[in-house]
């Protein structure tokens, strides 16, 4: 047996489970935490503290501990900064200790606790501003490598982790005495009912103390309520899931650990599941904290929460020590020590602060006295206790049950800004009246701290709850349990220490609080942000109520008058992996393949991610070593004979209607209510302040029916736009819309061959010559013998050119189909980036120049903003600022002898000085023309149109980059236009 083995409790004596904390091998037994194994084995240090480095073990018995954080696993499944005292142990666990540098026992960094006076509240504030020159080269570096807790592997992670969506009538939030009298009231009612508890097992506290539920063990009695809860098919028993968070309109959310327990998850199996649970009503039974007494050397291993202290021994069958001394301010502390005593331990004495403290069977109680210091620097000997006649005395001990009374938990009642306020009763802050809505609280959760005060307010509670609903529910009958009143004394802190701990994880003492008074952080938010008190992982669950009461001490004000800060989810840290779910590798960023994306994987071709899509960015062939090789060879081809890209992810949004025209003469800056049936127009879309956002085409395929066409990059964006228009700008109009983007596949072919290489698919009977089909001409047509298609006559890349789009399902046998057909052209398939190419010489925008603050004149398409009609945007975009003279405009630019013109680089004048102030625009696009044989790029320049031909500086200064460039005008390649309507 291990060496602080007990008998009896809940866990499984027969099953020996092997598990390694810092390489050291160790047995525990099923149902152990890595906690109560640890104290099993006579383990007391755990960890060093985040700022001193000071030895630390287990303080608590649950997820507020502050002290016993540790990396558990290996390799991808490797999890920093978990508490021991809820991690269910299993077979071949890995743990080890962290924040220190050297071994856990020899600690180097233990170093600072020999300077508390330098590291004392506050001190990142004032410690390292001078001298001025040593920051960068010598503070930040070592505060860099002594921050942080625990370490990641940078390896992925194996596991799954899953969200899902639940719905009931009520949720109850904890599993103890009030949690399961509401669960049991709510469900033999018929509600739907969701029971949430984060330990592996039910109970809360009746399964961490020996008194009697009726005639039953507590364990014995929530085993039999937990049965009759399982046979319901109304009600969901949810353990090992912790409820974080009380969002809007009843909505919670929870994580459930479904593998964690276990070394590898079952096959098909999360380990994880955030649930975003939806209830009518909630009950908060989430019971209360204790909280420590502060004095000197309190921190150190062996010293726990009394409460801790007996849940171990009647639970796990654990204990710190065979010799533990009690230091309590309520009768409490005596049931730790009768239980210890139960146990076969000894308890050398119970030190009580109140001069009329009970006597005790099996020790000695000293009232009136004080423990004043521990011995044992890496874990307790003894005490120094401090008497009620002044007089000394030093007991040799191995743990001290440390108890200063209990605080409700009230992190999801303040979710909501909800302010708790003031209990005398219990000297603790309970839940106000502003809860979450749909939100109540019950049992020890809102200060009733007897177990039958529990089920009588967990019953009471849910009928309240469910009356709300419509729901009648009557109470069952409660079992006979003690009702004893909390006989407590208050007293926080034992005056005279030099350093007594407050916040164990934080290591915020006494007098760390008493600096931020005299410095003058006296508001509760500035105690908290001063000294980092109820910070980190455990959130003050533990220290916040002393630290308010030793400021309220020095403020002359009572703890209600200083005031308390309120929580923030998650009520407990959520891993990210939880958070992302299976939003990771390809489900992080979903991505979308056009319909040619396989026929372009079989030629070789390299792809881009374009928001969510995958496109074919250029296909290189054999011989080629470089990608401008590649391109160059895709521009001359298709400005040669013919070229073909997969255009399917342009936005596509089908809007009819008898109002259509009207409506898109709203939409579009330009006018629209005219357009010819037949017709395609380009367009300038605004935002309400005038800015341009999108451009694009619209073509009339009927009276009532236009095929809208978007930038890749803004599909969504305008569609959104154009539904919000039609249902809240302009409900009146007959118009419908429909995004049609994924519905057609479409393809640019383009170059001086399209027409005839169309003319091999479409069909007889639709004529698709110059005359009968001019440039911007749309029509519905049929190809490959009936195959229903759209053509569109469009350019993007300056040369004759068309759209045409058929039924997505058929968009890889048309790909196939144009290159087999065009053969004897020598069509080219050509991507992304030679389509840009194409486009720079053509001077069309894109998103770099719709950046969102550029207007339509920036873009030299001012006379596209109609004067004779309304539209979004046209009036703001009339405003001064964003008219004045001289103000930017859309230029091209080349290089004046040599260089390459960068995007993102800044325009100066060819001589003076390169700064801000004398910026005269920027580089938006760039690329090499193979037609022109330079560099070129597109450009916004101050008075742009005005310029043309001068000589300015092309600048870089974060790569040292500066290069004589030409202004000229923005279409590169046939500015007249001819090409494409021939």
């Amino acid at each position: 047996m291990s060496v602080n083995r007990l008998h009896g409790g809940l866990i499984d004596h027969t099953t020996a489970l092997s598990f390694s904390f810092d390489g050291k091998t160790y047995q525990g037994q099923a149902g152990d935490t890595l906690a109560s194994a640890l104290l099993a084995n006579g383990v007391r240090l755990m960890g060093r503290s985040f700022k001193y480095h000071r030895p630390r073990g287990v303080m608590t018995a649950g997820s507020e501990e502050p002290n016993a954080l540790v990396e558990l696993r290996t390799g991808g499944r490797q999890e920093p900064n978990t508490r021991a005292t809820t991690v269910e142990l299993f077979d071949g666990l890995t743990a080890r200790s962290q924040n220190h540098i050297g071994s856990l026992k020899h600690d180097l960094l233990a170093v600072n606790d020999l300077f508390p006076s330098f590291l004392s509240a506050g001190f990142y504030y004032k410690t390292f501003m001078w001298p001025r020159a040593f920051w960068e080269k010598l503070y930040e570096p070592a505060i860099r490598r002594a921050a942080g807790l625990g370490s990641v592997s940078f390896e992925d992670d194996p596991d799954a982790y899953d969200k899902g969506f639940l719905h009931c009538d009520l949720l109850v939030i904890g599993a103890g005495p009030a949690g399961l009298m509401a669960a049991l009231t709510a469900g033999r009612a018929g509600a739907r009912v969701i029971l949430a508890e984060e330990d592996f097992l039910l109970g809360g506290r009746l399964i961490a103390e020996t008194q009697s539920v009726g005639d039953m063990s507590g364990a014995d009695w929530t085993a039999q309520m937990q049965a009759e809860l399982a046979s319901m098919d109304n009600v969901r028993i949810m353990a090992r899931t912790t409820v974080f968070g009380a969002y809007d309109h009843g909505v919670y959310g929870a994580v459930e650990r479904v593998s964690d327990h276990l070394a590898v998850p079952e096959a098909g199996k999360p380990r994880q599941i955030l649930w975003r649970i939806y209830s009518k009503r909630a009950i908060v039974c989430a019971g209360a904290l204790e909280r420590p007494i502060a004095f000197e050397n309190n921190d150190r291993p062996g010293v726990m929460l009394a409460g801790a202290m007996r849940t171990y021994a009647n639970r796990w069958a654990a204990t710190p020590a065979k010799e533990v001394v009690v230091f309590a301010n309520s009768d409490d502390g005596h049931r730790t020590a009768k239980d210890l005593i139960a146990k076969g331990l000894t308890v050398p004495a119970v030190v009580d602060t109140r001069a009329d403290a009970p006597d005790m069977a099996g020790t000695e109680v000293l009232k009136g006295a004080q423990i004043i210091n521990t011995k044992g620097r890496h874990g307790v000997t003894a005490v120094t206790v401090r008497l009620a006649n002044g007089t000394t005395r030093e007991i040799s001990c191995g743990a001290v049950a440390n108890s200063g009374g209990w605080n409700p938990n009230l992190g999801l009642t303040c979710h909501q800004r909800g302010r708790p306020v003031w209990d005398e009763a219990i000297h603790a802050f309970v839940p106000g009246g502003d809860l979450p809505m749909g939100q109540s609280v019950a049992g020890a959760a809102n200060g009733v701290m007897s177990t039958h005060g529990a089920l009588e307010t967990g019953t009471t509670a849910a009928i309240a709850a469910l009356g709300d609903l419509g729901i009648t529910a009557t109470a069952p009958d409660l079992p006979q349990v003690e009702d004893r009143p909390a006989n407590l004394s208050p007293f926080w802190y034992v005056s005279g220490a030099k350093r007594a701990w407050v916040d164990f994880q934080n290591d915020v003492t006494v007098k760390d609080v008493k600096l931020a008074h005299q410095e003058g952080f006296r508001s509760v938010e500035h105690l908290k942000r001063y000294t980092t008190l109820g910070m980190a992982t455990d959130q003050g669950k533990t220290s916040n109520v002393t630290g308010l009461a030793v400021m309220a001490e020095r403020t002359g004000k009572s703890i209600p008058e200083t005031g308390t800060t309120i929580f923030r989810p998650p009520y407990v840290p959520v891993a990210m992996g939880t958070l992302a779910g299976r939003s990771v590798g390809k489900e992080f960023h979903p991505t979308r393949l056009t319909p040619s994306h396989h026929w372009a994987a079989e030629q070789g071709a390299e792809f881009v991610e374009v928001g969510n899509w995958l496109r074919a960015q250029y296909f290189p062939r054999k011989g080629e070593t470089h990608w401008r090789q590649t391109v160059d060879r895709e521009v001359l081809a298709t400005r040669a004979s013919v070229g073909v890209c997969d255009v399917t992810t342009l936005g596509k949004i089908d809007v009819q209607g008898v109002d259509a025209a009207e409506f898109l003469n709203k939409i579009y800056a330009n006018g629209f209510a005219k357009l010819a049936v037949g017709k395609v127009r380009y367009g300038v879309m605004l935002r309400e302040d005038g800015i341009a956002y999108d451009d694009g085409t619209a073509a009339r395929l009927a009276e009532d029916h236009f095929v809208v066409t978007t930038t890749t990059a803004n599909a969504v964006t305008v569609y959104r736009n154009m539904e919000f228009a039609r249902q809240c700008l302009f409900p009146d109009m007959d118009v419908q819309l429909i995004s049609t983007t994924e519905a057609w596949a479409q393809y640019a072919v383009a170059g001086p061959n399209s027409r005839k290489l169309l003319q091999k698919l479409v069909d007889p009977g639709f004529d698709i010559s110059n005359e009968a089909f001019p440039f911007m001409g749309c029509g519905e047509i049929t190809i490959c013998g009936g195959l229903r298609a759209r053509l569109f006559r469009i350019s993007f890349s300056g040369e004759l050119a068309y759209e045409i789009a058929v039924p997505t399902r058929y968009g890889d046998a048309l790909m196939r189909r144009l290159m087999e057909e065009g053969e004897e052209f020598n069509v080219t398939p050509y991507g992304t980036e030679a389509l840009g190419v194409m486009r720079i010489e053509k001077g069309h925008a894109v998103a770099a120049e719709l950046n969102g603050t550029t207007t339509a004149a920036n873009l030299g398409m001012g006379r596209m903003v109609s004067k004779k009609k309304d539209s979004i945007g046209s009036t703001l975009s009339e405003r001064d600022g964003l008219n004045a003279e001289g103000d930017l405009r859309l230029v091209g630019l080349k290089p004046v002898q040599s260089g390459e013109v960068v995007a993102g680089a800044h325009l100066m004048n060819a001589t003076g000085p390169v700064d801000a102030k004398h910026d005269q625009g920027y580089v938006t696009s760039a690329a090499y023309s193979p037609i022109l044989e330079t560099s070129i790029g597109l450009g916004f320049l101050k008075d742009g149109a005005n310029r043309m031909g001068e000589t300015l500086r092309m600048v870089n200064p974060l790569e040292g980059q500066e290069v004589l460039v030409e202004v000229v005008s923005a279409h590169f390649v046939d500015p007249e236009g001819g090409r494409l309507r021939v």
